[in-house]
């Protein structure tokens, strides 16, 4: 090779030694994102967040606080539009901080902010993360500083925007500059809501505990500190178990951060008890039942996001679907068929006797009538929404339907039918479960081979028992939470006990059950609310009538059972010329409870009885009411049940449930008892399970005929037309079950107060 060729060898070569160097280089995108670049880029967004915020601090200025004056009440109206109630006047004496016990305000600040002294008034990572929660709308919840929570409640309000959050963490760093901590803490505690009408710790101490904020005690002042976090839940008044659980482990929670952070000697705390807040007192002017219904408004309120803090803010114009003509007709029915039998002063029975109702218009879903106890000054928690008692055998009808809805067939492989023969033998041990179990029916009578129709219609616990287990417990749960029942804790669902309602449950969630089966399988949510209305805040009720929960023919195969309940069986007391009905009677371990869940196609009523000692609150028996026998499902609540509807209904021309799709099974021919013992379903020769008189049925009207022209007088059989009963003590574990009632044996499957 030539020279010349060399040297064209030579640049060649170097021409092509720089693409050699190149192959290492990053190419197309990734130029953009190498970690030198991201970390820079990381940083200069750190400092330019910061520059903002710094931007923010001198740009935002300290608002001027809210005035009480500018505060508004909260207006409730009836269905028709007109005023039922103002709710919503501010209860608060604002206090210096030095009227407040040193510890007191130590358990405050351990349980809500334990580096309060030492902060410089806001919670950067909590503030983070709310911001972050609020703008993806994961909640509303976010960690907050005492001096946080003081600038939200004196400065700004309770919108949950990030615009708002980040005002508060501005301001928030303002005030802990311009105030001293004692005042931040004094105006944290006077401009808090504590519940029960109650702003600031004076009215909290008088509230809850009858004295002023200079006498709370320890104890006291940890409760209140623990109800902060949600008073309405927390008020151990109307509190549920669970909720009680709570509150009590936010009080214990403040004493062990008080010894934690020096505040309280180990020994001290170790001695420290909870003490019971006293009963509520109504605000004036919500006396009788309006004060039962601002509460389920409220909670409903609440059930669909709106704060606590919120709806006392005031300002709401809250159009209830209550009709105050059927409002008053239940009230009237509770007075005529309970109380005005009742002897509080002179019988320990009846002192306990607590009522509570919903009822339901079919059609839309609205609740028309509620019924939560005789006033706040007596029970403040409404008997309509309590869900410490059980239903008893009111659930029997959600285990037929799962087991319709389902095609659940017997041990046998027969499917499960309204005509299907089950055996009816008192205290006959499940077959298929591994949880034993073996009910007994009423006086522990057998009823032989008998029909589902048969079985319902008289509540044999035997045949339901066995139901359970043969539509599957998985199955009947998965139906009762699609027909709107809770999934509370503490629910067995593996248990065939559940079949007899062992499980917890109120007037409310039950209306919206027999609702769904009127309204031929829809699931039901009842609503209390038509419309609420605020200036600054938006709210969209709820729909009560929502997809099919289970099916049509389901559905209306279960109401065709249940007329047969008050044709022929525990429900006859309420059988009328005037409407068609579907019932279903419970009556639950020990008779502490008793309902009676009955619907016209009109027209879904829930009426239950309590046993509540008066004082301690701990459930005791119903038997005895009124110097009678035992209190079930057919007795007072039956009659206030038909009591009400007659009244509701007058002037209405009332229709027939169109139960066209119902599957009633292969016709069984009418089935005989085995037993001598055992009770004839024959209504007129023996009492049902319940023990009704024999039943007199109103003339039944002609065709043409509206139902108004055709409603009959009040109904004449009451409890006390009964075959009069002498007092019975407090059952015991070994005394006769009612029909209803699983064994006493089986206690441990059952929620107890």
């Amino acid at each position: 090779m030539g020279r010349a060729e060399a040297r064209r060898a030579q640049k060649r070569g170097a021409r092509r030694a720089p693409r050699g160097r190149r192959k290492n280089r990053p190419s197309g995108i990734r130029r953009f994102f190498t970690w030198k670049k991201l970390l820079g880029t990381f940083f200069g967004l750190i400092l330019l967040g910061m520059a903002g915020l710094i931007g923010l601090y001198f740009y935002v200025d300290t608002p001027t606080p809210n005035q009480q004056a500018t505060r508004q009440s909260n207006v409730y109206e009836w269905s028709d539009g007109t005023v039922m109630a103002r709710d919503g006047a501010v209860n608060r004496v604002i206090v210096p901080i030095e009227k407040v016990p040193a510890e007191v305000q130590s358990a405050f600040v351990a349980l809500e902010n334990k580096t309060f002294e030492q902060d410089n008034g806001v919670d950067v990572k909590g503030v983070l993360r709310g911001l972050f929660n609020t703008a993806t709308g994961r909640g509303k919840q976010g960690g907050s500083t005492i001096t946080q929570q003081y600038v939200k409640n004196y400065y700004l309000n309770q919108d949950q925007t990030v615009t708002r959050k980040l005002k508060e963490l501005v301001i928030s760093l303002k005030v802990d500059q311009e105030l001293k901590k004692p005042e931040i803490l004094a105006g944290y505690l006077n401009t808090s809501y504590f519940g029960r009408n109650a702003y600031g710790i004076q009215a909290a101490a008088q509230a809850y505990y009858g004295v002023d904020a200079e006498k709370l005690t320890l104890a006291q002042g940890a409760y209140l500190a623990a109800l902060l976090q949600a008073p309405s839940q927390y008020d151990w008044a109307v509190a549920g178990p669970l909720s009680k659980k709570l509150v009590m482990g936010r009080f214990e929670k403040s004493l062990n951060n008080m010894v934690e952070i020096g505040k309280l000697d180990p020994a001290t705390r170790a001695g420290i008890k909870f003490v019971e807040p006293i009963k509520p007192k109504p605000t004036p002017g919500l006396e009788g039942q309006k004060g039962y219904l601002i509460q389920a408004a409220e909670a409903e309120l609440r059930r669909q996001g709106i704060t606590d803090a919120e709806i006392k803010s005031g300002g709401w114009t809250i159009k209830l679907s209550v009709d105050k003509r059927k409002q008053a007709a239940l009230e009237q029915a509770v007075h005529d068929e309970l109380e005005s039998k009742l002897d509080r002063k002179g019988n320990k029975v009846d002192a306990a006797v607590q009522a509570g109702a919903t009822s339901v218009d079919a059609e839309t879903g609205r609740i028309v009538a509620m019924y939560g106890g005789r006033g706040l000054n007596d029970q403040w928690a409404s008997n309509a929404l309590r869900t410490d008692y059980q239903p008893g055998s009111t659930f029997k009808p959600v285990v037929l339907a799962s087991a319709l809805e389902n095609g659940a067939t017997t041990q046998e492989g027969k499917k499960i039918t309204p005509s299907t023969i089950y055996s009816g033998e008192s205290k006959r041990p499940v077959e298929g479960s591994d949880e034993p179990f073996a009910p007994q029916n009423q006086d522990d009578k057998d009823y032989g081979d008998i029909t589902v129709q048969k079985a319902t219609d008289f509540s044999v616990n035997s045949v339901y028992a066995q139901m359970f287990v043969d539509a599957g417990p998985p199955s009947v749960k998965k139906t009762a939470l699609a027909l709107g029942m809770a999934d509370r804790p503490g629910w067995p669902d593996d248990k065939p006990a559940l079949s007899l309602g062992t499980m917890s449950a109120n007037t409310l969630e039950m209306a919206g059950v027999y609702a769904s089966f009127d309204r031929h399988g829809k699931k039901v949510t009842p609503t209390i609310i038509e419309s609420a209305t605020h200036a600054d805040r938006t709210y969209s009720p709820a729909k009560p009538i929502g997809d099919q929960a289970i099916s049509r023919e389901t559905a209306d195969t279960v109401t065709k059972v249940l007329t047969g309940v008050v044709k022929n069986g525990s429900g006859e007391k309420v059988d009328s010329s005037a409407y068609e009905a579907a019932a279903k009677t419970g009556t639950t371990e020990s008779n502490v409870a008793a309902w009676f869940t009955g619907y016209t196609p009109e027209l879904v009523t829930v009426v239950a009885m309590f046993g509540e000692e008066p004082g301690t609150h701990r459930q005791t028996t119903l038997t005895g009411t009124a110097g009678g026998g035992r209190a079930g499902g057919s007795s007072f609540p039956a009659a206030i049940w038909k009591a009400y509807t007659l009244e509701a209904l007058s002037g209405v021309d009332t229709g027939e449930f169109d139960l066209s799709e119902a599957e009633m099974g292969k016709v069984e021919p009418t089935v005989v008892p085995t037993r001598e013992s055992t009770v004839t379903p024959t209504p007129t020769k023996s009492k049902d399970p319940e023990d009704k008189p024999t039943k007199t049925k109103d003339p039944k009207p002609t065709p043409t005929k509206s139902r108004e022209t055709e409603k009959p007088d009040k109904p004449t059989p009451t409890p006390t037309t009964e075959k009069p009963k002498p007092p019975t003590p407090t059952p015991t574990p070994s005394d006769t079950v009612d029909p209803e009632d699983p064994p006493a044996g089986d206690a441990g499957d059952r929620r107890r107060p």
